[in-house]
């Protein structure tokens, strides 16, 4: 469950150091105020990415004096000018871009496309004994299919808890991201016909059966070229964005918390 406090936030007072950037102190109210945009399971990680987050704002508006910026912009006006000002990135080239292409062929690729049916057997996650009863339930339903004993539409009909069993089973076409991720794992890995294996899920056990399927087809070079043109900018972007931060606060002097940025921006 995540902590996402609602109204005024609750000061975690006397549990963190206080914070500087240089010999500005950042207030403890307002660290305890910009929590409510950080939501963590933790209080510490809450309190952790909100000091952080206004840590890195007052960097960018120590470093705006420095740079005497008009003053009738507004906060926000002054942040992205900073940012505009002071950030070298370059433009990523041609070459980057087919070097990018040919090192990921997999992430280029139209996607698969199943039609597929089920019988789901259903038992809740935290009901192991129901869980066992509906594995052996599904063992013997999968045994009678494979060995040609019964009906797969028949079957799902009258032992399948999901409104697919009034069209036999029948899912439809399905590609990635359109089910759940422990089920779709499994499925698009399989070729056409019966799965000879029980799949788990969250919602029970699954007989699947492959009706139709397509695989997908690299995507050619130019067709996806803008793409990954714009994904090279933003990495390069984020990275110098983190450096250029790391040299700012080498420069102020940062107390009380750890600036070690993940791999995307901070600023909100």
């Amino acid at each position: 469950m995540q902590l996402i406090p609602t109204g005024e936030p609750e000061k975690p007072r006397n549990q963190f150091p206080p914070v500087y950037v240089g010999d500005t102190l950042i207030p403890e109210d307002d660290i305890a105020r910009e929590m409510q945009h950080h939501p963590a399971d933790e209080v510490a990680e809450a309190w952790h990415e909100a000091a952080r987050s206004l840590v890195i704002r007052e960097l960018l508006l120590q470093q705006a004096t420095k740079l005497a910026l008009p003053e009738e912009l507004d906060e926000e006006a002054t942040l992205a000018t900073v940012l505009e000002k002071e950030l070298d990135v370059p433009e990523p080239s041609d070459a980057d871009c087919e070097r990018f292409y040919a090192a990921n062929p997999s992430r280029f690729r139209s996607p698969t496309l199943m039609a597929v049916s089920h019988i789901l057997l259903a038992a809740a996650p935290d009901d192991p004994q129901e869980r066992v009863r509906q594995e052996d339930m599904g063992k013997q339903l999968l045994s009678s299919l494979l060995e040609g004993r019964a009906q797969f539409g028949a079957l799902a009909k009258q032992y399948s808890a999901c409104e697919s069993r009034h069209q036999e089973g029948s899912l439809g076409q399905i590609s990635k991201g359109q089910t759940v991720d422990e089920f779709e794992r499994p499925v698009l890995t399989l070729r056409e016909g019966l799965n000879p294996e029980l799949i788990e899920s969250r919602y029970g056990w699954h007989i699947v059966r492959v009706d139709q399927r397509i695989d997908g087809e690299q995507l050619p070079y130019e067709h996806v070229k803008p793409q990954i043109r714009q994904y090279l900018s933003e990495s390069v972007t984020r990275r110098a964005f983190r450096q250029y931060l790391q040299v700012l606060a080498f420069e102020a002097g940062v107390e009380g918390v750890d600036l070690e940025l993940p791999d995307s921006p901070l600023m909100q």
